[in-house]
């Protein structure tokens, strides 16, 4: 299938009219109807042939009674719809729901994560990322559930197992015992259960390759069968979706320098059971846990194994 020219921003506008036309409850003859056009112009607009005046659009919205945010939300979109690249700025810190990286992973054929100190959303158990949140400054308190709940959604796509994805995870990130000891060998058992899922693939960084690609931070990368690639990076409390191809490419470059540095998926594999048992087995005190960086130098796990 030849890939349309499209970007986030027009999807997103074009998936929010066609849910407002099917939450209002009508049919789409009878919204036309109603809005003063023929049928045939509805749907050449709903599948992005036509556009439509900012008055035309409010009149749509209106008919459907779409909530005053979402309508505010359509309107800003709609002259811009056009545009490639978008910084969204959150406030003093990130929505509880993305909605355009939930959107576009949903869409997505492939996902490529590089995260170089903490894990994923996608992979994190539930008192993980309630953990992180409650160690950020910046998310209200009553936002916690509302925000696991938006994490679980965004982990849901992966269960269908028609998206592949590959996690690329630095060692250290591993050994960061986020929520406690108990919430880290829960996430280490929620990883061991991630990486046997046939769409999903984890390959670690090992500490002891030093400097790397990905040392400008994580990122996420998406690619499409209909549309171009595009990227995700989520900042403290804005969020960058980078759809210039140039830009794209070059964190490609990094994927594959990454996937040059890291383990294969059978050696992050044992990595992660290795590491798990090693927890399980670990007094209160934190003792005989691995130390960072063991993973790279060929220290010893239970069994004689080395990595």
């Amino acid at each position: 299938m030849p890939q349309r020219c499209s970007t986030a921003r027009g999807r997103e506008f074009g998936e929010g009219v066609r849910a407002a036309i099917k939450a209002s409850g009508m049919p789409a003859r009878r919204v036309a109807e109603l809005v003063g056009w023929q049928e045939a112009k509805l749907s050449d607009f709903l599948n992005g042939k036509i556009g439509c005046t900012e008055t035309e659009l409010a009149l749509l919205l209106g008919v459907c009674r779409t909530p005053v945010e979402e309508r505010d939300h359509l309107l800003r979109l709609r002259p811009a719809t056009h545009v490639k690249g978008w910084w969204q700025k959150h406030g003093s810190c990130s929505s509880a729901r993305l909605r355009t990286l939930v959107e576009n992973v949903r869409e997505a054929k492939t996902l490529t994560t590089w995260h170089p100190h903490g894990l994923p959303a996608f992979l994190q158990s539930a008192d993980y990322l309630r953990a992180t949140m409650l160690a950020s400054p910046n998310v209200p308190d009553e936002e916690a559930d509302r925000r696991v709940a938006a994490g679980r959604e965004l982990q849901e796509v992966l269960s269908g197992g028609g998206l592949q994805c590959t996690f690329y995870i630095h060692e250290q990130a591993l050994h960061l015992p986020v929520g406690g000891d108990e919430v880290h060998v829960g996430q280490m058992h929620h990883l061991l259960l991630m990486a046997v899922r046939r769409n999903v693939t984890i390959r670690i960084l090992p500490t002891a390759v030093g400097a790397h690609a990905g040392m400008s931070g994580a990122f996420t990368r998406l690619t499409f069968c209909a549309h171009e690639p595009l990227v995700v990076v989520e900042l403290e409390n804005s969020t960058l979706i980078e759809e210039d191809k140039d830009s794209v490419e070059g964190y490609l470059q990094v994927v594959r320098s990454l996937d040059r540095a890291g383990l294969d998926e059978e050696r992050s594999k044992m990595v992660l059971l290795q590491l798990a048992e090693r927890l399980s087995t670990a007094d209160s005190s934190g003792h005989d846990r691995l130390s960072p960086g063991a993973l790279a130098v060929g220290a010893p796990f239970p069994g004689g194994h080395r990595i």
